[in-house]
């Protein structure tokens, strides 16, 4: 439970500290958002916004995972897992698609980045490299940190999908993840604020796996997980970049009248 504290607690620092660096970084250098001309009058006072703000939030995450298991290492606990280092790596690729895709908009002055088919490629290797590799890595029980498993709370071991087909299944899960994301992104705080809460419940779900184990309760109902505490850690870490990227990415007061660069760039 203090490796949970302490990834979501460095997290939520790293995010507060770092978000309003780059902000400044990204304003000097005129990496602001283009908005385009037909959009409301409301959202055209968000021209020039500072962009790439997720930079901030990826970053937050792989420094408070790290960080986390150096805590660990030095009290006599284990070092970093394949699952959490998968996951940090799917999250970090489809980022790397999102920062492309900034960078172009930014790069072409207008609100058209990488195309449809440039982005569907970009997510199509993450998730089909992500998926392979989930099937890989065994430990001592022979777990991987992919199921194949078809799983309704738990895995139905009589129903286990053929590797190709959990690749597939993959594909379809990574692309619906990260356009639900790219779809709720642009309204203040909607997409930071979504992350977090699905994060947190992401936290208390493989929290309770990791008590209810089998490798650590064995007996009936128990979970065959390879790495739920470690997965907990990296959902904390999530949740608490996100609420401290929240601060400023909240739609400013209205009573403020016109915004200052710093306040507008809370829309990045």
């Amino acid at each position: 439970m203090k490796q949970i504290l302490i990834a979501a607690g460095l997290a939520l620092v790293v995010a507060l500290l770092l978000t309003p660096v780059l902000i400044r970084v990204f304003t000097r250098l005129g990496l602001g958002q283009p908005i385009r001309d037909e959009a409301p009058e409301t959202h055209q006072r968000k021209r020039g916004t500072p962009t790439m703000g997720g930079l901030a939030i990826v970053t937050a995450i792989w420094a408070s995972y790290l960080g986390t298991h150096l805590v660990s290492l030095a009290l006599g606990g284990e070092g970093p897992s394949a699952s959490g280092l998968l996951v940090l790596g799917l999250a970090t690729a489809l980022g790397a698609v999102g920062f492309i895709d900034d960078y172009l908009k930014v790069r072409r002055a207008r609100n058209l980045g990488l195309n449809k088919r440039a982005k569907s490629a970009g997510q199509l290797v993450a998730a089909i490299v992500f998926g392979v590799l989930a099937l890989q890595f065994r430990n001592a029980d022979s777990l991987t940190p992919g199921s194949a498993g078809l799983s309704y709370v738990r895995d139905i071991a009589a129903f286990a999908l053929p590797p190709v087909v959990f690749v597939l299944f993959c594909i379809v899960a990574v692309s619906a993840w990260s356009n639900a994301v790219n779809l709720t992104d642009g309204l203040d705080g909607l997409a930071a604020g979504a992350m977090a809460m699905v994060s947190a419940v992401y936290v208390l779900i493989t929290f309770w796996q990791f008590r209810n184990a089998c490798a650590v309760t064995p007996g009936t109902g128990c979970y065959h997980v390879r790495d739920p505490l470690d997965l907990a850690m990296v959902a904390a870490a999530t949740a608490g970049a996100c609420i401290g990227f929240l601060w400023w990415n909240a739609a400013p007061p209205a009573c403020q009248g016109e915004l200052s660069p710093l306040v507008q760039s809370k829309s990045a």
